[in-house]
Parts: C-alpha cells; structure tokens; sequence
C-alpha cells in the first residue's frame, strides 16, 4: 500500500535518513523504533509529503505522493504528530474534530454538512469523546486530548495513520487506553498503522511489525520476537538490557541493566 524505494532525504544539505526501503500492507500494524537522531520523525515527515525525498521515492498504491495533491492525500492518509494539542487549546472538542472534515468541504462552503457532523457524531462514539463535545482542549486530561487527537484523524476518514509517539507524556493508563484504541481501530476497520515510539515495550506488545533505525538507515525489520534480542538492542542504543518473554503475551519485554548490574552481567559473560 505505501512504500518506500531507497529514500534519501533530509535538511538543509544534511543528510538524516539514508536509501531506506521498506513497504507497508494494507491494514499492517508497523512500529519504527529507534534512538534520538536516528530519523524517526524525519521518517514520517517524508511518509506524509511533508519532506521530499532528496533521492528514491515514496509511493502510495504505485503513485508517486508528489503526483498526489495535498487534498486527496489528506482523505486517505492521517497524521498524529507530537504537540500537535499545544495549538489548539481554544478549540472545542467538537470544533477541534471537525477540521478533520477540512478535506472535504467544497468551495466556498462556510458551515458542515450533515454528512460531516454524523462523521464527526461516529469517531467520537468510536474514541469515548462524546461526553467531551463542549469542553475546550485546554481543560482535558493527557488522555482526553490525546483521544481527541486521534478522533480528528479519524473524522479525515483515512485509510493511513501515522503516529508519532502517540503515548508520550502519558501514565500507564492512559498509554494502555491509547494504545488498545488504536489497536482496535487496526482491527475493526482494518487501518494501516505507523507508529514511531520509544517505548519498546509498547511497540513489542501492540505492533505486529517493527522497524529498527540507526543513524538514518534500517538496521533491521521484523516480527517484535526478531527484532528486541539483546544484541540488536546494545548494538543500536548502547545500552545493556536483559531481554524476556513476556508472561502473558509471549512477547519480547525488555529489561534494562543497572550500571553495577552492567559489571556483574559483563564478567559473567
């Protein structure tokens, strides 16, 4: 469904991400993981046309995305980016959820249609805002909002989320919420996900897929039980971590190593 053909690009004249390819299929659950600066962000930016590709191409069902119009490619494709909420707290939940149907209004159009207000009526049904419509942003909890967020993606009626870092900033609780809503909307409408996280254990547990980046290239792609071994985890983070399976899921759940642990761990080796 999306895909990515040795894509070089970055800022300026610096180069961040480097002849990546990997391919996306329709109603996919993928995870792209990977230390600070080593292109996960710069990644969904040239995903979503917000970055052109220096070299390669990014295709949507084999069309060029800059032979897509900004338009068409806000219907089939969404964008959950980091601090997105900081611009809004003004809006109304309602009104925040409705300039997801932005895409669809036609010229000269002042006010929703009623298709648009029963769209807007279904995500918040889907996403537990319902109950929120009136309350600006400002007054929502972290969960709240970031529930909110995701119901404007939704409204844009995508057949594409990408999520960058949709639990950051979050407890357990809410990450978990977040999470299984996404997960069900995976699910049930069958919507390809990409999601950027740094939590491992979060991207172990829900993804289907995961992505490794270092320094700009794909180190490695694969089932989370491929990807979360100790060795892939030290080489690319530099870290030492112990690595199980988890109880309840039979995924990989990675521990980390204290440093007196990290001396105890290397002589036993």
């Amino acid at each position: 469904m999306l895909e990515l053909e040795k894509v070089t690009t970055g800022y300026d004249t610096k180069a961040i991400l480097t002849d990546i390819s990997f391919t996306i299929e329709r109603g996919d659950f993928l995870g792209v993981i990977g230390p600070n600066g080593s292109g996960k962000t710069t990644l969904l930016r040239v995903m979503s046309k917000i970055l052109k590709p220096w070299k390669g191409r990014v295709s949507l069902e084999r069309r060029e995305l800059n032979e897509i119009r900004h338009r068409e490619l806000a219907k089939r494709m969404a964008v959950v980016p980091q601090r997105m909420q900081e611009l809004f707290f003004s809006y109304s939940v309602r009104d925040f959820i409705l300039l997801g149907r932005t895409p669809y209004l036609r010229r000269f159009q002042l006010l929703e249609s009623e298709e648009d207000l029963r769209i807007a009526q279904e995500v918040m049904e889907e996403t537990d805002t319902l109950g929120l419509e009136e309350r600006n942003l400002e007054d929502l909890s972290g969960g709240e909002r970031q529930r909110t967020i995701i119901a404007q993606a939704l409204a844009q009626e995508p057949e594409i989320l990408l999520l960058d870092e949709p639990t950051a900033h979050l407890d357990i609780n809410h990450q978990v919420e977040i999470l299984n809503l996404i997960k069900s909307l995976n699910q049930r409408r069958n919507l390809t996900v990409l999601m950027v996280s740094h939590d491992l254990n979060l991207a172990a547990e829900y993804c289907d897929r995961l992505i490794l980046l270092k320094e700009g290239r794909v180190f490695q792609e694969g089932s989370p039980q491929d990807i979360l071994t100790y060795r892939n985890i030290e080489e690319v983070y530099k870290t030492l971590v112990v690595v199980e399976k988890s109880p309840v899921s039979s995924k990989p759940h990675v521990f980390l190593v204290s440093k007196r642990k990290e001396e105890v761990k290397k002589k036993s080796r």
